[in-house]
């Protein structure tokens, strides 16, 4: 009889140990999820009792780097779910501040002027009430200046906390600025000026087309390219004369601010090719301070006459003792020059001298004859209006403005007649040789020699180096 092994009974009941079995499971997946504070501190401390001081610093700042880059707390994945309010306070604080573009303070404010806008306008749209601007432009009597505001022009307010004005500024120009500051008393008007840094400047152009349009390309303002055809005026017909192929160089002052050309000032000397041949100024202040263009080695600009008496008009008919006249329809001599422009142009006296006439002649509508000394006199006709100050009896200067182009009298368009006499016999005045004005006296020769030729070696010095630069 075979006996077999008697089975040994379980230390603990089947159903014990299926539920203790489920215990653990649960307990498992517990400790996966939600790791104890317990464990995190354990964690901790050992990292603390295992690393050296200077490691454990290396540690907190790459801890604290994460949190800069991820903008999470190092730690847990869940760490988001568990942060508590001190959690997220600890790590704002390690986290450094955004860096901020500084702002204007909120009581300054800003506006630009547009299309239609007016004080009132700009005002109310900083919140000022339309009562500010009375009391601002009754304030002071160079306050209205505010109210003659340009298109783009910047109007800055300063407020106080209450919400009023404190202060307005504004750019006038790149020279000057306006502002209002408010005391006690009302509002106080001030003009700031900067003082700009006279410099010389200086330019070459060659004529391609127009003297205008040229000079413009080589960076000559309008205002110096007449001065130019002024200084030149004595010896070149701008109407006429002007080749292409002709050039010029000119010298000139410039005024900076902060490194910026503001304006300009008078030309120092400038050297003009017309058809072949070159003229040349220069600028020199006498003794006595009174300013004046001189050739190079001396001799005046000045004559006693400026060829043409309208800057680049187009001549529209010569000097001629046949012509058939265009509205008489008949032979009859044309005892002057036609100078064709548009309407409203001004015209200046060609001399210095005295108005016989300044009113209506016939066929030549309205006219003004000029008495020059003895010997010349000069006629204006066909013109829309005199210029203001302008009378019979009274004395013009040379280059004085004395009226406008128009169509008036015997004409078919609007253009200036203009006749030359000489001991009353008509000339032709783009043939006319003209009578030349004193040169540089002898006791300031040097001094003027002394300015002149630094000037015309650095033209020649600029011009050599502006075509070299060309070349390569």
């Amino acid at each position: 009889m075979t006996t077999e092994p008697s089975k040994a009974p379980p230390l603990y009941p089947k159903t014990h140990l299926l539920a203790a079995s489920g215990i653990a499971a649960l307990l498992s997946l517990a400790l996966l999820v939600f790791p104890s504070s317990d464990v995190e501190a354990k964690k901790t401390t050992l990292s603390l009792e295992l690393e050296s001081p200077a490691e454990q610093l290396t540690q907190d700042q790459d801890a604290a780097d994460a949190v800069q880059a991820t903008n999470e707390p190092a730690g847990s994945p869940f760490a988001q779910i568990e942060d508590s309010a001190e959690d997220t306070k600890e790590t704002a604080q390690a986290a450094p501040a955004p860096v901020v573009e500084p702002k204007k303070a909120p009581n300054h404010k800003e506006v630009i002027v547009g299309k239609g806008d007016t004080l009132s306008t700009l005002f109310a749209k900083v919140g000022l009430p339309a009562a500010s601007v009375h009391e601002i432009l009754a304030s002071d009597k160079q306050a209205k200046q505010f109210s003659q505001l340009k298109h783009g022009q910047k109007l800055e307010f300063e407020l106080n906390p209450e919400g009023q004005l404190t202060n307005l500024h504004s750019k006038v120009s790149d020279l000057e600025s306006i502002t209002l500051t408010k005391n006690d008393k009302g509002y106080v008007f001030n003009r700031i000026t900067a003082k700009p840094t006279v410099r010389s400047a200086y330019v070459h152009g060659v004529i391609n087309s127009s003297l205008s349009q040229s000079a413009a390309r080589a960076g000559l303002s309008h205002s110096l390219t007449m001065d130019m055809a002024s200084v030149f005026g004595y010896d070149v017909d701008f109407a006429q004369d002007i080749r292409q192929g002709d050039e010029f160089d000119v010298i000139y002052e410039q005024k900076v601010v902060n490194g910026k050309a503001v304006g300009t000032g008078p030309i120092l000397s400038a050297r003009f090719t017309n058809r072949g041949k070159t003229y040349t100024a220069v600028r020199y202040t006498n003794k006595q301070g009174n300013s004046s263009y001189y050739t190079a080695d001396g001799n005046s600009m000045r004559k006693a006459f400026i060829r043409t008496p309208v800057d680049f008009a187009r001549i529209s008919s010569k000097f001629s003792m046949g012509r058939k006249h265009p509205i008489l329809n008949k032979i009859r001599a044309h005892k002057g020059v036609d100078y064709a422009a548009p309407r409203g142009t001004p015209i200046k006296a060609t001399g210095d001298g005295k108005v016989l006439l300044a009113g209506r002649r016939g066929g030549y509508g309205n006219t003004i004859i000029i008495q020059h000394g003895n010997t010349y006199r000069t006629l204006y006709g066909h013109m829309q209006g005199f210029a203001k100050g302008v009378q019979t009896g009274g004395s013009v200067k040379q280059g004085q403005v004395i009226g406008y182009i128009g169509t008036t009298g015997l004409s078919t368009g609007p253009h200036l007649h203009y006749e030359f006499q000489v001991n009353g016999v008509h000339v032709d005045p783009l043939g006319q040789k003209l009578p030349m004005a004193d040169p540089i006296a002898k006791g300031e020769r040097s001094r003027f020699l002394a300015q002149s030729q630094p000037l015309m070696a650095r033209m020649d010095q600029e011009k050599a180096t502006m075509l070299a630069s060309s070349k390569r």
